[in-house]
């Protein structure tokens, strides 16, 4: 299926670009989340019309998530978890632990937008993981975990 991107997205294109994808990813992800439609005649006809709306609305999409990120990567990320006596953590810290304290911080943030590349955290420590805010602004967000002993 032919769709025209409404938006950036990752490892496919940039706003304007008509690319040829999967029927399933283009009906169950693509346009459904506003991300492309079909590249119909009438639908590039009338982003052409658009094009100048949309990439404002897109450096603005960008400029905000820059903002963001600035505050993000100043934030240190305090996670308590219960403990061992050798550090291991009773359960795991996930994204969705980060995401949340981050949001306790002051910065919405989605659990899909922070990255674990290693998987959970199941030790206490020191970590750095990413957060991905927009497809071009990803930053680096110190996790400290702290073992509670019972």
């Amino acid at each position: 299926m032919q769709v025209i991107l409404m938006e950036k997205v990752v490892n496919l294109g940039n706003l304007g670009e008509v690319v040829r994808v999967k029927d399933g990813y283009a009906r169950n992800f693509l346009i459904p989340q506003r991300k492309a439609r079909r590249a119909t005649a009438t639908a590039i006809a009338e982003f052409e019309a658009k094009r100048a709306e949309l990439e404002k609305a897109a450096a603005a999409k960008l400029a905000e998530a820059q903002a963001l990120g600035e505050k993000v990567a100043a934030l240190t990320v305090h996670v308590s978890q219960k403990s061992g006596v050798d550090g291991r953590l009773f359960g795991s810290v996930t994204n969705h632990d980060v995401a949340e304290a981050l949001t306790k911080l002051g910065c919405t943030i989605d659990k899909a937008q922070v990255r674990m590349p290693t998987g959970p955290l199941k030790t206490a420590g020191e970590f750095a993981l990413s957060v991905s805010l927009h497809t071009d602004v990803v930053v680096e967000v110190k996790v400290i975990i702290t073992g509670e002993h019972s």
